[in-house]
């Protein structure tokens, strides 16, 4: 262990070095006030339409919702999220609970909510592509591995230093979210409930299972499943950095991935083998929420399942290549 530390502080070093972190961190501070600002007209805007009602706004959704799945230019995958949100605003209106009570702590559970299968793997990706291909391209690697260490504990202490890096942008994502959205809408709702539980059964919805917790309770699980999707995003990117001796090669390819699994969660409901794929089980927020899976069969179990196998496999195949490659020449 004791020779593994300065390694890590080392790659540590390298990595604020780089400034990539501190890119990352003025992304957000530029965006979150830009979605801040539109959230704060959406609010304003419904208070001006329903006298500041919050039971009107939730009734005309519901008619809204209800009125869409008449149409015929709705495919039919999109109804099954309709169906699921209008018993969900039902049951929130019967609850006499709010499910847009504007607040900080609210807007950081969207926020994050949304950020979950792109914004923030993107994010990710920022650091971890290149973490390994970079020194290749710039030769550094052949200076590191001539010191008397051995190449896994070499590529372990990358490792390590990423995985740091990665829960401090999830926490950082919050945090920032948080105290930014908390100077328009306020710092107070942690205790406001938040309804969970809802499953699709066929064309109902079954609300055996729906509970109430408190959102604050709610936040800390939806930041702990956006953080192991976060580990699984970084240890693929991990893979293809070991892989791809370019940076711009090892960028462009994981931003397809993450591209194509945007699309496939859209399109792939036919193509049941599609849950396979690391991409479309990225969203594991929406079974918090009780969206329904974007592919029959899928469920949270499934997910982390197939995320923890990529994961592992990404792992091995990093470490093997590493240790055995011809990186030196």
């Amino acid at each position: 262990m004791n020779s593994i530390l300065p390694l890590i502080k080392n790659e540590t070093i390298k990595m604020m070095k780089k400034k990539r972190f501190y890119v990352v961190i003025l992304v957000l501070i530029v965006l979150v006030p830009i979605f801040v600002y539109a959230q704060m007209k959406i609010a304003e805007t419904n208070r001006e339409k329903f006298n500041s009602d919050w039971r009107l706004a939730v009734r005309q959704a519901i008619t809204d919702n209800q009125n869409s799945l008449q149409s015929a230019r709705v495919p039919e995958e999109w109804k099954k999220y309709r169906i699921i949100y209008i018993q969900q605003m039902k049951y929130y209106l019967e609850h006499d609970v709010n499910p847009q009570e504007p607040g900080g702590v609210g807007f950081t559970r969207q926020f994050m909510d949304n950020a979950a299968t792109l914004f923030i793997p993107l994010l990710i990706m920022a650091i971890a592509s290149d973490i390994v291909s970079s020194e290749r391209s710039s030769g550094t690697i052949k200076m590191l591995l001539t010191r008397p260490v051995r190449r896994w504990k070499v590529l372990l202490s990358k490792l390590i230093a990423l995985l740091m890096f990665v829960s401090l942008i999830v926490v950082s994502a919050f945090v920032i979210s948080y105290l930014i959205s908390g100077l328009v809408f306020g710092y107070k709702g942690f205790n406001i409930p938040v309804f969970t539980g809802f499953k699709l059964n066929g064309s109902d919805v079954d609300l055996s299972g729906v509970h109430a917790v408190p959102q604050w309770a709610y936040i800390l699980m939806q930041c702990g499943l956006i953080w192991f999707m976060s580990i699984t995003v970084a240890m693929l990117a991990f893979m293809v950095s070991v892989l791809v001796r370019s940076t711009a090669a090892s960028i462009v390819i994981m931003m397809a991935a993450l591209i194509a699994g945007t699309i496939l969660t859209n399109m792939a409901s036919a193509w049941t083998s599609a849950k396979y794929l690391f991409m479309v089980n990225l969203d594991l927020t929406n079974y918090l929420a009780g969206t329904p899976a974007p592919i029959e069969g899928m469920t949270l179990g499934f997910s982390l399942a197939v995320l923890a196998i990529w994961a592992a496999v990404s792992l091995l195949i990093s470490f093997t290549v590493f240790t055995k490659q011809d990186i030196l020449n």
